[in-house]
């Protein structure tokens, strides 16, 4: 298992069409990730998972994925949430 503290930086936060890209990214993983915010465990390949996260810039999460592509699931997953686009 595989796990990232990460600070969101992208200006929209994860809403509508950052939720859609991130769970399409999420989804061509074979491991199983999670977004941690608050205690509360959200399933990164489920748009409506991300979306009931509420996530917003300076959100702090941690980003967790467990299974056979589990670091270049991070690696990407990550990379793609601490953009400021």
């Amino acid at each position: 298992m595989k796990k990232v503290r990460i600070t969101l930086n992208r200006d929209e936060g994860l809403h509508a069409r950052a939720a859609s890209l991130f769970v399409k990214k999420a989804s061509r993983y074979l491991s199983d990730i999670k977004i941690v915010k608050e205690n509360n465990e959200y399933e990164a390949k489920s748009i409506l998972g991300i979306m009931s996260l509420g996530a917003i810039q300076g959100d702090q999460i941690t980003l967790v994925a467990s299974g056979e592509d589990e670091e270049d699931a991070i690696y990407e997953l990550s990379s793609f949430l601490q953009k400021n686009v």
